[in-house]
Formats: structure tokens, C-alpha cells, sequence
């Protein structure tokens, strides 16, 4: 049974805001391989989007929770639903600095690497993907959640072997590199891992959210 069968608004409010999360993984995406080709202009470009995105979402955020009270919409599920924003916002929020942290510490990045770092955000981002069709469907087929969540895990477990092979040939495969860049290195990378991570953290949280509706 949907949850909000009497409120169009909170649901288009949802969809919407699961749209701009969506949007921002693209953004991310985008955004790692124009600094690796080294598109200055498009890079920054895709840093004021994925800003705009992300404070769009959190608006929208603001604005479902302010309804969930106003219109006391699930007073059994509000704080899961709510806690489930947060945590979702954390990860559009995660992908925006990010971004930035690429833009203000300018790692330097051996092309040795380069597809490497490609493939490992295109990887995190995957679970970002695959988590959002999960959101949707838990607020009408709460059933149907658990189908969806197994390719979170998937793309987050080769996230996380991705990074470790990177992290691997940064320390012993690149012997010209100094260990200050080394460390950089593994530092940009594990924030790219993280993204995939966040998604994995969000999926529990539904995971266990979907298991109560059921009961």
C-alpha cells in the first residue's frame, strides 16, 4: 500500500528530490573525469551545477519534512522517513565537496592511474544508482525493496576492490612517486570510495525500514 495515497504533492516533493541525488551522481561522475582529462572550464562548470543541485535537494528535503509535520502525514514511519532523507542528503552533500576538495588541493594524478580513478567512480556512483529505484518503490511496494538493494551491495563491494588495487599500485606500483603524493593519493581515492559507501548505509537503513512496513 503506498504510503502517501493522499498526497500528490509529498510524493512529486520526493521524486523530485530523489531526481536531484540522481542528478548529482552524474554531476560527480562528470566532474573526475574532466579534472583527469584536464577540462578547467567544463570541471568548474560541473562544480557550480552539482552546488545547485545540492542545494535544491536541500531544500526539497526541508520542504517533505515540514509537510510530514504540518500535515501529520506517518506518525508511525516519520522518523524513518525522515532519518532516510538525511542520510540520503548526506550523500549528494558527500559527492559536492568532494568535488571541491579536487578543485582546491589539486592532486596530482599519474596517468598511469587515470582509468583507474575513472572506473572507481563510475563504480561508487553505481551504487548511488541502484540504491535511488529502491527509495522510489519503498513509499509504494515496500515487497519489492529487497530485490532492489542487492545491486547496492554488489557495486559497493567492487567499489571497495577497485580502491584497494589502486591504493595497491599507488604504494608499490609507481616508484617515482613521492610519499606525501602517495598519500594524497589514497586520500582522493578513499573519498571516491566513500560515496559507495554512504549508499550502502542508506540501503540498510531501508532495508530494515521496508522489513517493519512489512510486518
Amino acid at each position: 500500500m503506498a504510503l502517501f495515497k493522499s498526497s500528490k504533492s509529498i510524493i512529486r516533493d520526493i521524486d523530485e528530490y530523489i531526481n536531484k541525488v540522481d542528478q548529482g551522481g552524474l554531476h560527480f561522475k562528470k566532474g573526475v573525469i574532466d579534472f583527469l582529462d584536464g577540462r578547467v572550464d567544463d570541471f568548474k562548470s560541473v562544480l557550480i551545477s552539482i552546488s545547485k543541485e545540492e542545494g535544491k535537494a536541500d531544500t526539497l528535503r526541508r520542504k517533505i519534512e515540514n509537510e510530514l509535520y504540518l500535515h501529520s502525514l506517518l506518525p508511525e514511519h516519520r522518523g524513518d522517513v525522515m532519518r532516510l532523507l538525511e542520510k540520503i542528503d548526506d550523500i549528494i552533500d558527500m559527492m559536492k565537496e568532494n568535488l571541491y576538495q579536487f578543485e582546491i588541493e589539486d592532486p596530482f594524478v599519474p596517468e598511469e592511474i587515470h582509468d583507474d580513478i575513472k572506473r572507481l567512480a563510475d563504480l561508487s556512483i553505481s551504487a548511488v544508482e541502484e540504491l535511488l529505484p529502491a527509495v522510489r518503490v519503498y513509499f509504494t511496494d515496500p515487497v519489492a525493496v529487497k530485490d532492489r538493494l542487492h545491486r547496492v551491495y554488489f557495486y559497493e563491494k567492487e567499489t571497495d576492490k577497485l580502491a584497494l588495487d589502486i591504493k595497491r599500485k599507488i604504494f608499490k606500483g609507481i616508484p617515482n612517486l613521492l610519499l606525501s603524493q602517495k598519500i594524497h593519493l589514497r586520500y582522493f581515492t578513499l573519498h571516491i570510495e566513500n560515496v559507495s559507501d554512504a549508499a550502502e548505509t542508506v540501503a540498510d537503513i531501508l532495508s530494515i525500514m521496508a522489513i517493519k512496513r512489512i510486518q
